[in-house]
């Protein structure tokens, strides 16, 4: 079934965990442990809808709360008149009013009864049956194909580039943005014909232009594929605000549907073109490094956020720095650093530092080449074990058009 098409009363929970308004908090929380949920609705006279009770809420107020607390009634700690939906109500519907409203459960309501409950996790489980239906309708095709082929191995090797360049066709960044301060080079060289690393721009308003780097754990096909999601991920958040943060957070909302060790990594930086200042947030990815033109140093832009895909509700705040002209960053994912020699060492951070600091303030496709050249003399002929990924940026002021 297309995701499109499932309900809210498809993936309700139609019988709720329902308190009334006198119920203690201790009594309250047991109740939630015991059923292993993540809100219980408040109810008067076991059919008014009065409020909700969630872990939000008791994260929000235990802190500063006064010994004793936990005999306090529900109704005091509850948020009072919940946002409510339709069970009819569509699945991309019911996300984006969930997004828009930053709740995670909605009480249901049909003919101004209460009849069940939503929540953001009822509605990932639901898409990850879905994408896990696609998953194994691809793989059987592919099988399917690769059987046809196993005696056929210069028509398999043809298909597997035709496969890769159609995931580089899907990844294809959106165009960079014709903006005078800066230029691009980049240097992207998956491990085999289907990588995980994937980059991309955005422009949410005239003043600012996003970037993102990300890394999707694993290689080939499962890599490649959740490397497909962040990417629409990204593209559906990323013109919509100006505040990375943000968008990380909406990018782990929809990749909550990933599967086993599934996860991917992603820095997302958004510069201001006024204000010449970038604004950035990471989430678990390697630190791009910023080669400052004054005095040739180079430094990391340090933050700290879990993957994306893992842990739901995850917050990723945000740095600033003011970026000066003739400014380099070098972004790269942890194929570059996690490289390795004939005697196993890393190529490592510092090596790309120091790398860096001879570059200093070069034009974007000399540095490129310079890392790269590094890289592969360091390397000496071993194998690359992951996908290598690195796009240097350069700022020098102009006068924006």
């Amino acid at each position: 079934m297309n995701s499109t098409e499932l309900t809210v009363r498809q993936v309700m929970q139609p019988e709720p965990v329902c308190v009334p308004p006198d119920t203690p908090i201790r009594e309250a929380m047991r109740l939630m442990n015991r059923q292993r949920i993540g809100a219980i609705l408040v109810v008067r006279d076991s059919k008014e809808l009065v409020g909700i009770f969630t872990e939000r809420d008791l994260l929000k107020r235990v802190i500063p709360a006064i010994p004793g607390w936990r005999d306090y009634p529900v109704s005091d700690w509850m948020s009072s008149d919940p946002y409510t939906i339709s069970p009819d109500v569509g699945w991309n519907e019911a996300v984006g009013i969930m997004t828009r409203f930053r709740v995670r459960h909605l009480p249901v309501i049909e003919d101004q009864r209460l009849i069940g409950i939503i929540s953001a996790r009822a509605l990932m489980n639901r898409r990850t049956e879905y994408l896990d239906h696609k998953i194994d309708e691809s793989t059987r095709e592919l099988r399917s194909a690769n059987d046809q082929l196993l005696a056929r191995d210069a028509e398999s090797a043809y298909n597997l580039r035709a496969a890769g360049q159609l995931q580089t066709t899907l990844l294809l960044p959106h165009p960079r943005p014709n903006w005078p301060e800066f230029a691009w080079g980049v240097h992207y060289a998956p491990l085999d014909h289907l990588g995980g690393d994937y980059y991309d721009f955005a422009t949410p308003d005239a003043d600012h232009l996003g970037f993102l780097i990300a890394d999707a754990s694993g290689h080939s096909l499962p890599a490649a594929m959740v490397a497909i999601m962040a990417r629409i991920a990204f593209a559906e958040v990323a013109n919509r605000t100006i505040h990375p943060g943000e968008v990380l957070g909406e990018m782990n909302l929809r990749l909550q549907a990933l599967s086993g060790e599934r996860f991917v990594t992603a820095f997302y930086g958004v510069f201001n073109r006024k204000s010449r200042t970038l604004h950035y947030a990471s989430a678990g990815h390697p630190h791009p490094l910023l080669i400052d033109r004054a005095n040739g140093t180079v430094h990391p832009l340090v933050s700290q956020g879990f993957l994306l895909g893992v842990m739901p509700g995850e917050i990723y705040f945000e740095k600033r720095i003011d970026i000066r002209s003739g400014d380099r960053i070098c972004f790269y994912t942890d194929g570059v650093i996690e490289a390795r020699n004939a005697i196993g060492e890393l190529y490592g951070t510092e090596r790309l530092v120091e790398c860096l600091q001879k570059l200093g303030g070069n034009d974007t496709e000399t540095i490129v080449e310079g890392i790269n050249s590094d890289l592969r003399k360091f390397c000496d002929g071993q194998l690359f074990t992951d996908d290598v990924t690195f796009v240097v940026a350069a700022f020098d002021d102009k006068p924006s058009t």
